[in-house]
């Protein structure tokens, strides 16, 4: 037994507390025949010093917005973070435990945001909970920045991460862990559950690395010799990384995978795999743990609830932020405004007005201009833009007149993520769920690839996140096939809830920037010309049909004899192609669509208004034609390419694979 600091009674001793953690993972796994108990079993010494003696968090509201995160990398160990958000108090009954890694239950096989109260991202695929944190790290302290007052501190808050080998090995933790290094996160800390063992066995034959030194060079305070199995040394390791000095900390915790287990302790039959009843058995003997399956003794239940401290603190924070808000109202008002994600008052009027503006260009211009045209529209009353490029900012055109770049933790808004496409996606993940910002970043459509997982992730988790993909086509010429994305487009789009705009002008782009902002559910995905592309005008009435994601741009008199659909940079040949049709006799209307997702979500009259039913159609783009015979049927055509380009310069590759006017009319006549 041991007495808390806090209220002076007297506690179940550190170890009982940290079995409570390790036997709830070893009944859920062993009753569901599936899961991860190893790493449960080896980092909850580590849990219970951390959450316990350190987090600032309230289980009865998980939003609060100045509580502490706390990710779990290694996220295949998900029943160590139910565990500890069941015993803490988060509504996260002892049923669902016992319902672990079933259909609908708020236990999955991998934490998943928005499934269970108190989970801060989704994790699972190994490196990405790390990176995510990176962001959640960034947001904290550029928020802080904007918010905080002498004598006024509403945002401090820490981020802490778990993470294993396998987040180690992974090539993002080192894009994003050195990013953390140079951008100078102190309120970041990870523990490196370093148990030498990942699924094939033990990892000397595959990871050599010297982690230490490796984070050092990153510019991390690397705390060594840590032993994740004595609570004390692991309490002194914390203690001494939250002492700021300018850097993220890496503790370094030596633990044995299985803790605990006679026979599979220390071995990757103990990583992902039940223990099997005999094991768990001698398990329970081995730790004198003499509960039955899923039975946690009342007074370690009682130790572990976190929701009066919780409570409390929070209080205490409120109170402290009611005294920020007489000082400061306008900033306590904006504050509460951003961490809730709503959108500034004014801003459909103000959208509205850009929406004016982005149509009355009549030159031709690149759509990556037209995004830098909007990004500097909307940042004027968008303070929550935080923007960046992984080294492309003066190709992608993400800045802004007036945008500060963030360098080594001092106050801005854009950042310079480096060459680290995947890194810079799971930083923006981490932004968005953080709250206070609009995250967005570019880099080349064909480099969509590197971050797929990253956008695949932020889809999953509903998040606001918006990526900046320009050179989207054959039409950036000279620089090959290796940069020429043909298939990316179609790629995206099978993203579920993943919007995806490849707009043809000034409007088209602006509308996409508009609804991308307004949209709370979800990221979306801009593919961006590098060529100047013709304008069509139209106002606002122009724009709420864009926003509809596909909608007539030019039509003929009476019934269409066919219906050309075009998006992007084809929409200008298209058009050309319906007046070389109308001289033939042939009646065309040319559907622009931007956005195959948004004009999916319209209702059956908008649709059929648009693509009339029994109209022959014909699809113009250049890339893969797979995803659009979903629109033309098999009795229509698609102008399209499903190979690889060429280098030569892009009016010339254009002409070479079909993209013109007199190409689409012949095929559509």
């Amino acid at each position: 037994m041991v007495m808390d600091a806090t209220t002076g009674s007297v506690l179940p001793a550190p170890r009982l507390l940290a079995n409570a953690l390790r036997f709830l993972a070893i009944d859920a796994v062993e009753q569901a025949k599936s899961g991860h108990p190893g790493a449960p079993m080896g980092m909850a010494d580590i849990a219970e010093v951390l959450w316990r003696r350190h987090m600032r968090h309230n289980p009865a509201d998980p939003a609060w917005p100045n509580r502490d995160r706390f990710v779990l990398s290694n996220g295949h160990g998900s029943m160590l973070l139910y565990a500890l958000l069941h015993l803490t108090g988060y509504d996260l009954p002892l049923d669902q435990l016992k319902q672990f890694r079933q259909l609908h239950s708020k236990t999955p096989g991998h934490p998943e945001y928005g499934m269970t109260p108190g989970v801060e991202t989704t994790t699972g695929p190994l490196g990405q909970g790390i990176a995510t944190a990176v962001g959640m790290a960034l947001a904290e302290q550029q928020l802080a920045h904007a918010f905080n007052r002498p004598g006024h501190t509403i945002v401090d808050h820490w981020t802490y991460v778990f993470m294993g080998d396998g987040c180690m090995m992974e090539g993002i933790s080192h894009e994003a862990c050195s990013f953390a290094g140079t951008q100078g996160l102190e309120k970041l800390v990870a523990f490196y559950d370093d148990n030498g063992i990942s699924i094939d066995g033990h990892v000397e034959g595959w990871f050599r690395d010297d982690t230490a030194k490796r984070f050092e060079a990153y510019g991390w305070r690397v705390i060594t010799g840590v032993d994740g199995h004595d609570s004390e040394a692991v309490a002194a390791a914390v203690a001494e990384a939250k002492n700021p000095v300018g850097k993220p900390t890496l503790i370094m915790c030596k633990t044995v995978i299985g803790w605990g287990a006679p026979k599979l302790a220390g071995t990757h039959d103990s990583h992902g795999a039940p223990l099997g009843a005999a094991e768990v058995a001698a398990t329970r003997e081995a730790l004198g743990w003499n509960n039955p399956p899923f039975e946690v003794p009342s007074d370690v239940r009682a130790a572990w609830d976190a929701r009066a401290i919780g409570a409390q603190r929070q209080a205490e924070w409120e109170e402290e932020f009611s005294a920020y808000a007489k000082a400061f109202p306008a900033e306590a008002a904006e504050f509460r405004r951003r961490v809730a994600g709503t959108l500034p008052a004014d801003f459909a009027a103000r959208a509205d007005a850009a929406m004016v503006a982005a149509a009355a260009v009549t030159d031709p211009v690149a759509t990556r201009k037209s995004s830098q045209n909007a990004i500097n529209a909307f940042a004027p009353f968008m303070p929550e833009f935080l923007g960046g490029s992984a080294d492309l900012t003066g190709s992608n055109l993400t800045n802004w007149k007036g945008c500060v770049s963030i360098e080594y933790g001092k106050p801005g808004n854009y950042l310079h993520y480096g060459v680290r496409e995947f890194g810079m996606s799971a930083v923006m993940n981490g932004i968005a769920l953080h709250g206070g910002f609009v995250p967005f970043g570019g880099t080349f459509l064909v480099f969509a690839d590197y971050a797929r997982n990253a956008i695949r992730l932020s889809a999953l988790m509903h998040l606001r996140t918006i990526f900046v993909l320009t050179h989207d086509s054959i039409g950036l010429g000279e620089d090959g096939p290796t940069h020429q994305p043909v298939e990316h487009a179609a790629s995206l789009r099978l993203i579920p809830n993943l919007d995806v705009w490849r707009p043809c002008d000034n409007l088209e782009t602006a509308v996409a920037w508009r609804v991308a902002i307004e949209r709370a559910d979800g990221p979306s995905a801009f593919l961006l010309s590098r060529q100047n592309l013709p304008q069509y005008g139209g106002g606002l009435e122009r724009a709420a049909q864009i926003a509809k994601g596909g909608y007539v741009l030019a039509d003929c008199d009476g019934k269409p004899d066919v219906v050309l659909i075009a998006t992007g940079s084809e929409v200008g040949i298209t058009v050309a192609a319906r007046d070389l049709l109308a001289a033939k006799g042939v009646k065309a209307r040319v559907v622009s669509m931007p956005s195959t997702t948004v004009f999916d979500r319209q209702d059956a009259a908008w649709r059929d208004s648009v693509l009339p039913p029994g109209v022959r159609r014909v699809a113009v783009e250049a890339g893969s034609t797979m995803s659009w015979y979903k629109y033309v049927g098999l009795d229509g055509a698609v102008v399209g390419m499903d190979r690889f380009g060429e280098s030569a310069p892009g009016g010339t590759l254009m002409k070479y694979f079909g993209f013109t006017a007199e190409h689409v009319a012949e095929v559509a006549g």
